[in-house]
């Protein structure tokens, strides 16, 4: 085992830069510089950690890439918090999500391309969707009400039912669905965010949205359960065969 790779922190310093060049555009509050330092910064701190824990001796070019994606959704997250105390800059937000979702598909590509895939860098890339999903949903809330949040809420919800029932903590087969729902709802929500489309259309979108999201943690929620019941009906079956009584000598 070689030595352990130490996480770059350039996409940090660039997420500092990029929003020092969009604070000469826009303002930026002291809240929504902290929202996004924040973010690189405690994203950064739990790549570390998973970097450490499993011992992970190359970052990688499609970790490269995930990290860009990080670092854009670190200037998302200045300008949503910005739209709450000014006018909102939705065209640069927009911009900024839609490159996001684009490259989404690209690390994965350059993963399989140079052999590198791993299980850190599909958590990594699902993480950083996650969040920019919730992100999306707290600037849409204006538009369509409190209830959007559940797309983005839903995610951390499914993290906190593992801490409570240890058999949500398996691991899930890979199912590129996944991917799919994920793309969907942030074009989805960044459609709404851009306010392009009739009012009825956005909330349509966002509806089909939740919808996705619900199915898509629904099946995986049913799948776990079923593991478990098979599970605790192996452990019985085991009970009953080392407690019975030995039959009878014939």
């Amino acid at each position: 085992m070689g030595k352990v790779q130490w996480v770059p922190w350039w996409w940090v310093a660039a997420g500092v830069a990029g929003l020092l060049v969009i604070g000469t555009a826009v303002p930026l509050p002291t809240t929504a510089w902290a929202a996004g330092i924040g973010y690189l910064a405690v994203s950064t701190a739990m790549l570390t950690r998973g970097i450490r824990r499993g011992r992970v001796e190359r970052f990688g070019p499609a970790n490269a890439v995930t990290a860009t994606r990080s670092m854009l959704v670190g200037l998302v997250t200045a300008l949503v918090t910005a739209s709450f105390t000014g006018a909102p800059s939705t065209a640069l937000m927009v911009t900024l999500v839609a490159i996001a979702l684009a490259l989404d598909g690209v690390d994965g590509y350059v993963a399989r391309r140079t052999r590198s895939e791993s299980e850190l860098g599909a958590r990594f890339d699902m993480e950083v969707d996650a969040f920019l999903l919730l992100v999306l949903c707290v600037y849409d809330v204006r538009y369509l009400g409190w209830w959007v949040l559940t797309i983005g809420v839903l995610r951390y919800a499914f993290v906190a039912a593992g801490w409570l029932l240890p058999w949500m903590r398996h691991t899930l087969p890979p199912r590129y669905w996944r991917k799919v729902v994920t793309a969907a709802c942030g074009v989805a929500l960044a459609a709404v965010a851009s306010q392009i489309l009739p009012p009825a259309v956005n909330l349509a979108l966002a509806v089909a949205a939740l919808a996705l999201v619900l199915e898509s943690f629904g099946r995986d929620v049913i799948w776990l359960a079923r593991l478990n019941l098979a599970g605790a009906a192996l452990v019985s079956l085991e009970k009953a065969s080392t407690t019975s009584p030995p039959e009878e000598s014939r």
